[in-house]
């Protein structure tokens, strides 16, 4: 007797750990995958955490933690597809007030949302490294979280209809602004780090790792009832050359993440490293 396979509706980034899976290049008689295009990718992760739009999604680590403070039906899968330093994303102007990091006390910031990844990471360092706090600082924000629970802390307004990020910080209206993938080609920008690969060098010098971006999260019906096909789908992602780790090995990260989104009011309730894998399948490892 044939046993039909399993169909997951997946919505997953292309990159070089995701390519032959997204190709149709890694076989599987359990499990089949079904490709749902979303470009850019971060605008999956809104419809997962509200509605569990797809059986499997990739979603930045932010998200996914504010969604499981939140106890939204989501299991963190110890994929890796982003992570990368996140200093050059900073960007202030040539001929503006900030000359470095530690000048942000009191500064203007904008970025597309408080919950963005990118700007969790950057906050924690700035507080650790600086002694620059969220709240001492005045945020700017053009979106709301992909968690439609939360709501921004009091340090942060909301930009005014029309306004544009990037047109704010050359005009002045903010001392220094995040970016994500898509950074200007503006000549009168720097970054606020003057050296941002050698302040990334040092972030991972200090905590063993490189800042988490995105991972890949399942239902966690599915995770529960057919635990099998999440192991499964880890073998198809490892074939692929995806980055699939060990809870241990990711734990230094996940835990300083928990950290950091707990410190900057991200999350409406602390909890432990281990709970950030509830619902995954035991053997995972």
């Amino acid at each position: 007797m044939v046993t039909e396979s399993a169909v997951l509706k997946t919505a997953l980034g292309s990159y070089a750990g995701t390519r032959k899976l997204l190709e149709g290049a890694i076989p599987s008689s359990l499990l089949r995958l079904e490709f749902e295009k979303v470009a850019p990718i971060s605008k999956a992760f809104a419809p997962m955490v509200r509605d569990q739009k797809y059986d499997v999604s990739e979603m930045a680590i932010a998200t996914f933690l504010m969604a499981r403070a939140y106890d939204k039906p989501l299991v963190l899968l110890p994929v890796v597809l982003v992570e990368r330093a996140q200093e050059a994303a900073m960007l202030c102007r040539r001929d503006g007030p900030i000359q470095g990091p530690a000048d942000l006390a009191g500064a203007r910031i904008a970025v597309r949302a408080y919950s963005q990844t990118t700007g969790m990471w950057l906050r924690g360092s700035l507080a650790e490294s600086y002694g620059v706090k969220a709240d001492q600082q005045r945020w700017t924000t053009f979106e709301d979280a992909h968690v439609s629970e939360f709501s921004d802390p009091a340090w942060v307004t909301r930009a005014q209809k029309g306004q544009e990020l990037l047109a704010m910080l050359q005009g002045g209206e903010v001392d220094a602004a995040i970016f994500g993938n898509d950074m200007p080609d503006a000549p009168d920008l720097r970054t606020v780090f003057p050296d941002p690969q050698a302040a990334g060098a040092a972030f991972r010098a200090k905590h063993g790792f490189l800042p988490l971006n995105h991972l890949v999260v399942v239902r966690r019906d599915i995770a529960k009832a057919r635990p099998e096909l999440v192991v499964e789908l880890l073998r198809m992602l490892r074939e692929s050359g995806a980055a699939v780790r060990s809870r241990a090995e990711l734990r230094p990260a996940i835990a300083l993440a928990i950290e950091y989104c707990a410190e900057q009011g991200l999350l409406p309730r602390r909890f432990t490293p281990e709970q950030a894998w509830d619902g995954l399948p035991a053997e995972v490892a």
